[in-house]
């Protein structure tokens, strides 16, 4: 089984996936999909970096009038999320792991894979407080804007490559809210879900 963990930017879904993969003795997937992308496509790391999970609106009807231009259009974006996805089931075919964000639970339950999808979300204090330790930021307005950035285009992204609404409870397993139940519980959760879904 391949632990799927989707979050709110600031809501601590990479250090839970962390714990978790710690407490199963499993791998987890980020940072190394990046890096794999990398090395498979040639692209720069920041390039990679900017352009995965991250569509906006405004970027999405640029990019449909753009794709109109004639057929040498070539949208970076959707050739990173291809690689990804490639990169994402080669690293499931390994055995259960976690991986994070990246529309991975779609992309595992097409393919076939049993997977266990969760979603981390908390409130808006519990975030700000991780994107100003993320960030070394300070202003309350830059921080709500950067969180508002970050998951709007987290949720277009999503909608775009899967068709879903990201953070609807209803495409999870789990939907965890880690501001009021602390990572440890949130950990303990998803590892005791794991464990009686074997």
């Amino acid at each position: 089984m391949i632990i799927t963990i989707s979050r709110e930017y600031g809501a601590g879904g990479h250090s839970i996936g962390k714990k978790v993969a710690e407490a199963l003795g499993i791998e987890i997937y980020d940072k190394d999909i990046v890096r794999e992308t990398v090395a498979s496509s040639g692209l720069e790391e920041q390039l990679v970096k900017k352009e995965e999970e991250e569509r906006s609106t405004a970027e999405n009807i640029w990019r449909i009038i753009s794709s109109y231009s004639g057929p040498t259009y070539n949208d970076t974006q959707d050739e990173i999320h291809e690689l990804q996805k490639a990169i994402i089931l080669k690293f499931a075919k390994k055995g259960p792991c976690v991986v994070i964000g990246r529309c991975a639970d779609v992309i595992l339950k097409e393919a076939g894979f049993e997977t266990l999808n969760v979603f981390i979300y908390a409130d808006d204090v519990h975030c700000a407080m991780r994107a100003s330790e993320m960030n070394d930021m300070k202003n309350a307005t830059e921080l709500k804007k950067l969180m508002d950035k970050k998951n709007a285009s987290r949720q277009a992204y999503y909608h775009h490559y899967t068709g879903k609404k990201w953070g609807d409870a209803r495409n999870y397993d789990l939907a965890l809210n880690s501001g009021t139940l602390g990572y440890d519980q949130c950990v303990k959760m998803i590892v005791d879900a794991y464990n009686n879904a074997q």
